[in-house]
């Protein structure tokens, strides 16, 4: 993490005037308004919403819907703020019924993402081992395996095309298999897997099970027996419209609005309360508890729906924002699961991970860096994997960001993805190190980020060209991670 010496002295210069009416937005002051029991009181009801609906928060479910009435009603009190809720399309898939037997006894399957179901009887059929490694993401690398009509079993890989479950799918689908079993490569418990998008001409119905269930039944395979299974999955896959609530200062120059954004929905394996009810908190005791003070800037939080389906709800966002609109953005700042793990720093100067991002997000790195410095705490460089919401504003609109994130590994939180991410899985002091570390960066940024973040200018044509690329995660970066030994330690990455 390099900073220039012209950033610096910027940084360092004293604030300015005082606004004429109001109260200044003081970063201490702002900092003693966060208070952790207020942060932890958000988090118990989201954990109520999810234990009252099923288990979880997720998209195009109850506990969604009722973790969006939430944020509405408690953001909506405040006076002298323009809150609502954007609705969009997305596409949900639920798993109505999934079974996996192998000598009449059941193993653990999660059901992929967009699979197609099973004949309603399911399949009954001879496990086959498919390619191992990297030949297992290439068609003809099944020429001469009898696999027509039967169940493959193949490991999780990340294949060049198709990412690490689709590139396992599609050639074993092309060579006529009935059904694709894809056992994990990591030791912990499968709790979600995406094909991406539905394809019913290239896939057939998929499972993923655990690392220790397949190589039970590879070993059984290769040592000459016969294994025959039934797999059934029956799952409904139709677009829903859902929700993101946005919020935001009634005050404050409109020509320079600063972001926040955190994802509210969960997987639809727990109750996500680390991820990312934490974030959703975190911008939530930001925005009620700046409404006592008048701000330079106009400042808007966002709690984006469907992210854990493919950051729909940002995506939709920043593809529908009038050029207008899209000029008088001057930052994004991302919360992202930050209250379990380290104290990671969005990498936007690329000098830990090689990938840069937009001129101004070095800014956003080096006002929390040094920040967290100053508390003496150790700061952990997190990869742009374009895993999370940021995404949408780097890929889509080509602005600034920042965010903070503490870590999807097991070490930093073994509950990620899981039914254990419950209101015991997260530290309050890390989440709220965090928040004060967010209110800090936000009144420093109302105070000086004109000065210290380039404003660039959008032509209609550009931005249409912009609005029409696809955002997806950066396999490349990853793949950097996973050679390091570091799989987890980018921002929201979702098995695609």
């Amino acid at each position: 993490m390099r900073f220039s010496t012209t950033l610096a002295t910027l940084l360092s210069l004293t604030p300015g005037h005082a606004l004429a009416k109001g109260k200044k937005l003081d970063s201490k002051k702002f900092q003693a308004d966060i208070k952790t029991k207020n942060l932890m009181s958000n988090l118990e009801a989201l954990n109520d919403i999810a234990f009252d609906n099923g288990g979880n928060r997720a998209f195009g479910l109850p506990g969604y819907d009722a973790s969006v009435d939430y944020i509405y009603k408690r953001a909506s009190k405040v006076k002298n703020a323009k809150v609502w809720k954007q609705n969009f399309p997305a596409l949900f898939a639920y798993v109505d019924s999934i079974s996996l037997k192998v000598d009449d006894e059941s193993i653990y399957v999660y059901g992929l993402t967009y699979s197609p179901s099973t004949p309603e009887e399911g399949i009954t059929a001879e496990i086959v081992l498919g390619p191992e490694g990297a030949a297992g993401c290439d068609a003809t690398s099944y020429d001469g395996l009898d696999v027509k009509g039967k169940i493959v079993l193949v490991q999780r890989y990340r294949c060049p095309t198709g990412g690490t479950l689709a590139g396992r799918v599609i050639p074993a689908a092309a060579a006529g298999a009935s059904a694709v079993i894809i056992y994990h490569d990591l030791s912990t418990n499968v709790t979600a897997g995406s094909l991406s998008a539905p394809n019913p001409e290239k896939h057939v119905p998929a499972g993923f099970i655990n690392l220790a269930d397949g190589l039970k039944l590879k070993e059984r395979i290769e040592a000459g027996e016969k294994v025959e299974a039934y797999f059934q999955e029956s799952q409904t896959i139709e677009e829903r419209i859902t929700q993101n609530v946005i919020a935001e200062t009634t005050g404050g120059d409109p020509r320079n609005v600063i972001m926040l954004g955190a994802h509210l929905d969960s997987v639809q394996a727990g109750p996500g309360i680390n991820d990312d009810g934490s974030g959703s908190s975190l911008i939530l005791e930001l925005f009620l508890a700046l409404s006592k003070y008048k701000t330079k800037n106009k400042i808007r939080f966002a709690w984006w729906g469907a992210e854990e389906n493919g950051l729909l709800g940002s995506k939709f966002y920043t593809q529908n924002l009038a050029t207008k609109d899209v000029n008088d953005l001057l930052v994004y700042l991302n919360f992202d699961m930050v209250a379990k793990g380290f104290f990671g720093v969005a990498d936007t100067d690329g000098s830990s991970h090689g990938s840069k991002a937009p001129k101004g997000s070095e800014v956003t790195e080096k006002i929390f860096v040094d920040y967290f410095t100053s508390k003496g705490i150790e700061v952990t460089p997190a990869v742009l994997t374009n895993g999370s919401d940021y995404a949408s504003f780097w890929q889509t609109l080509n602005k600034p960001f920042g965010f903070l994130h503490t870590g999807t590994a097991v070490e930093q939180d073994p509950c990620y993805h899981q039914a254990c991410d419950t209101i015991d899985n997260p530290d309050s002091k890390t989440l709220t190190v965090n928040a004060k570390a967010a209110a800090h960066i936000l009144a420093t940024l109302d105070e000086r980020g004109t000065k210290l973040i380039p404003k660039t200018k959008i032509t209609d044509s550009t931005l249409q060209n912009l609005q029409q690329r696809s955002v997806g995660p950066d396999l490349a970066q990853i793949d950097e991670l996973e050679a390091m030994g570091l799989r987890h330690l980018g921002c929201g990455q979702h098995e695609i």
